[in-house]
Parts: structure tokens; sequence; C-alpha cells
């Protein structure tokens, strides 16, 4: 290891709903035991209380759920309120767990190497199978969880981000709740010149679980899909970016009941407003494209 990724300072936020204790101390756990100096440790209840945590963990308890983007933002913020100066930011499940003892040190040696190097997503993999969802690969060709590789976009409750980004890029969108928040931010990571790895030895274990397990899934993901490419996309795409998406989504036959709620949230996300908009540059899209999934699916 250099010298220089020895310097990187690592810390995590971890958001709770304060109903998995038990897995959230193992999360802590397999923190506390990461090679090299202490990762520093914020934990965010997100609208309610935190549960009993090891000593010299950090906790904010916030009145209310603010969804998953503002919850992962107060943990930021909490970094900067303490005066803890950290170059990188896990974020993590409260329900996962990191299967090894040197994603910290992999993560100091990836960003040390890679100047350009802005996010990185973790592989996620069921504890009991060690299978990885072809869902959880944030690329098109998703066969070969294994391999890793450029991509562009991450997974939100397993990934590494250099705080850098947040600076030059901004933070998470707090409206959107849940849903498609990490890709709003890799686009705008990427518009600002950073890249984003899919490192397959970087592994959180995480119980196998359908997403479609939230009630407001089917509409938050139609309604930031919209949000997500007016905010993003160059005004001729937007257009042949949501049409892609409503033809996948016809396609895939949801039931009856899911697809009123999508095409609820479809209309929703062009009734309502979408916060500030900033069209990526052209070549931005066209490196997109060259990653292997230009802004049109």
């Amino acid at each position: 290891m250099t010298v220089e990724a020895e310097q990187l300072k690592v810390g995590a936020v971890i958001i709770t709903m304060g109903n998995r204790p038990d897995e959230l101390r193992a999360l802590l756990d397999s923190v506390a035991k990461q090679d090299g100096d202490r990762v520093e440790v914020v934990v965010v209840g997100n609208g309610s209380p935190v549960p009993e945590v090891p000593a010299g963990v950090r906790t904010v308890e916030l009145p209310e759920n603010l969804g998953i983007p503002g919850g992962r933002n107060v943990g930021i913020e909490a970094f900067g309120e303490a005066g803890k100066d950290v170059d990188i930011l896990l974020f993590l499940d409260d329900d996962g767990l990191l299967a090894r003892q040197d994603t910290a040190r992999l993560c100091r040696q990836a960003f040390a190497a890679d100047p350009e190097l802005g996010i990185i997503s973790f592989r996620i993999a069921d504890p009991d199978t060690g299978e990885t969802q072809r869902r959880h690969v944030p690329r098109l060709r998703a066969a070969d969880p294994m391999r890793s590789s450029r991509v562009t976009t991450f997974l939100g409750g397993a990934n590494a981000v250099r705080t850098k980004v947040f600076a030059e890029a901004g933070t998470l969108p707090d409206d959107f709740f849940y849903a498609h928040e990490e890709t709003d931010l890799a686009w705008r990571a990427l518009d600002a010149g950073w890249m984003i790895d899919y490192r397959a030895d970087m592994v959180l274990n995480h119980p196998t679980t359908a997403p479609s397990r939230h009630a407001v899934y089917h509409r938050m993901v139609a309604r930031n899909r919209v949000w997500l490419a007016r905010r993003n996309l160059p005004a001729p795409l937007v257009p042949v970016y949501l049409g892609v998406w409503l033809l996948l989504t016809l396609l895939r036959r949801p039931s009856r009941p899911a697809l009123r709620a999508w095409f609820g949230g479809f209309k929703e996300g062009w009734r309502t407003p979408c916060g500030p908009r900033r069209p990526m540059k052209w070549r931005t899209v066209w490196r997109l494209t060259r990653l292997g999934r230009p802004p049109v699916i």
C-alpha cells in the first residue's frame, strides 16, 4: 500500500429505521474490523430511534423519515459538523455486512491509484448462497457479476464515494425519497469529469430481496425516472429515454395494480417540480455511450 493510500481517511454512513438492531450491530462490527486506520461511523435514525451502538459511533436521530437520499445527506453533513475530515465515505445498508476485512483498504488503494475515480459500487452477495442478483450489477452486460468494470451508475447501499464528488457535483436529490437517486448523482459526477467503477472484490453481504416489497416502489420508480430525465438530459433525449422505459415496463408485463401505480407516478413526474435542471454536456452523453450505457436506456 502506498503512503498516499494510507493517508486517505474513510468514514461510513449507515441509515436505519430502528427495526434491525441485530443486523446493525453485526454491520458495525464488520466495519470496526476493517484493516488499517479506524473507519469513522455515523448512524442516522431515519424517523426512528437508533438502537444501542458501540462507543465512538456517532448517531443522529431524525424526527421524521426523510427518505433514503435525505437520510444519507444528513449523514454526509454530520461528518462536516463534527469536523471529521474524511476523503472517502462508505454508504452501507443496515442489514448488510462487509464480507471481508480489507474493503476499506481496497477503497483507499483504488482511489489513490486513480485520481479520476469518484465512486465505487460494491458487489452485493446473498450471505447464504453467495449469489449476486443480476439487478445488482450496475451495467447492461450483467451476466458475470465477478467481472469488475467501469460503469455509469452505482448501488445505493453498498458503495464508496470520494468526498470531493459531493463538493463538485452536489449531494443526493432529497426529493426523490426512494429510487434512482444514485443514478442522478452518478450522471452529475460523470458530467463533472469523475469515473465510476464496479468492483467485484469489494463485497457487501445482503439478503436477497425484491425492491417491489416497498409499497411505494412502482409509483416512485416511475416518478423519479421522469424527474431524472427532466433534471439531467439534453432536451432531445428526454422523450427518447422515457419512451424506451415505457416500452420496457410494458414488455415486463407487471400486474394491473402495479401498472396503474406506475402510470400514476409517470404522470406525477411531469406534473410536479423536479428540482434544478442542469442538462449534461453532449460529451458526457458520448462518455456514457462509450461506457456501454447511452442515456436512452
